[in-house]
């Protein structure tokens, strides 16, 4: 069974600058832009925004 490019894996980035990523996946569709969530960074040790890269 064949991935198709709806759902794609996208990296999220901590803006906190650790450098501690999430791999994750995306609905193209409902999210076109760049997606932005706020997760936990264990460098940082505390909650910042993710950031999808490319």
């Amino acid at each position: 069974m064949a991935r198709n490019e709806v759902r794609p894996v996208i990296k999220l980035r901590s803006t906190a600058g650790t450098g501690y990523t999430y791999v994750t996946r995306k609905n193209r569709r409902n999210d076109p832009d760049r997606v932005v969530l706020r997760k936990y960074d264990p460098v940082a040790k505390r909650h910042v925004e993710f950031r999808e890269e490319r």
